[in-house]
């Protein structure tokens, strides 16, 4: 993909993965034909190695913080557009979930990039927020209203009419919530999709989200209003594949159940949990 800026150059506000920027850098300036070359950026950049920025395009080396800065010089970033760089490689390198989502969150500070990524920022807001599903689901129910008042005090625990418009206002940017023909709010197959760069830190956060909620619902609903069990097993490579795939199966076939309802009424959340307590027999816990 090369993204570039209304200047016909290569913009990194446009870039959640700073290799690729590197990459679409190189080429641009390759195609302008003014003798760009690996080792011209290494002698702007003070490398000895001549490949390096070849090297860190093919995921082969990574770069630190203050090597970042300089290559952010060596590519002509200044101000903003650089600190985004610095940013870009600390978020792209984090090696922790915490870790990405810091990097991710100063990232979103710059005004460039939230004008770039509008749909990503929506995409964080969906799966960061408990109650943006919960409403895409209320939508189904037959007295549904597009009131932010309504909608507060239906949802459990209820939020303010300001979540509750801002909610509305992004499920029908992802398309989550569309119109019919009578004009009414339904539910929509979303058409867009999150990067692949930030996928898995949304979905993440989704799922942290959504156990948070399971267990503060131990406390806010009665034991016939809700279902919270477990089970501990002992399990080989090929009982823990089974497992994985019939939970699979029945996910499916509780989402075609939901389908075939009648008469919606009442929201409610799912969650799947399965993981290891103890190390693997082949492994050293040392």
């Amino acid at each position: 993909m090369n993204l570039v800026s209304g200047r016909g150059e290569i913009d990194v506000f446009e870039y959640l993965d700073y290799r690729a920027f590197l990459r679409d850098h190189y080429l641009e300036r390759k195609e302008r034909g003014r003798g760009f070359s690996y080792r011209a950026f290494s002698r702007r950049a003070g490398l000895k190695s001549p490949n390096y920025l070849k090297m860190v395009i093919d995921g082969i080396r990574n770069i630190t913080p203050a090597m970042a800065e300089r290559f952010a010089r060596a590519l002509g970033l200044e101000g903003e557009g650089a600190q985004y760089f610095v940013n870009l490689v600390a978020f792209n390198q984090a090696s922790t979930a915490a870790e990405r989502n810091t990097q991710y969150q100063r990232l979103t500070t710059s005004r460039r990039y939230r004008k770039a990524h509008r749909i990503d920022l929506a995409h964080a807001a969906y799966h960061s927020t408990w109650y943006l599903p919960a409403i895409r689901e209320l939508a189904a129910r037959s007295d549904f209203s597009e009131d932010p008042d309504w909608i507060a005090r239906t949802l459990v625990p209820a939020v303010s009419r300001v979540d509750a418009r801002r909610a509305l206002a992004t499920l029908v940017e992802l398309g989550m919530l569309v119109r019919d023909r009578s004009g009414r709010l339904v539910q929509g197959e979303a058409l867009v999709s999150t990067g692949a760069e930030t996928r898995s830190l949304h979905i993440a956060n989704y799922h942290r989200t959504m156990m948070e909620r399971a267990a503060e619902s131990i406390d806010l609903f009665p034991s016939e209003d809700r279902d919270i069990s477990s089970l501990t097993m002992c399990l080989g490579a090929d009982g823990l594949r089974r497992l994985k795939e019939r939970i699979q199966r029945f996910r499916r076939e509780l989402l075609d159940m939901s389908a075939l309802e009648d008469d919606p009424a009442r929201v409610v959340q799912l969650n799947f949990q399965l993981f290891p307590l103890s190390t693997d027999r082949t492994e050293d816990p040392e």
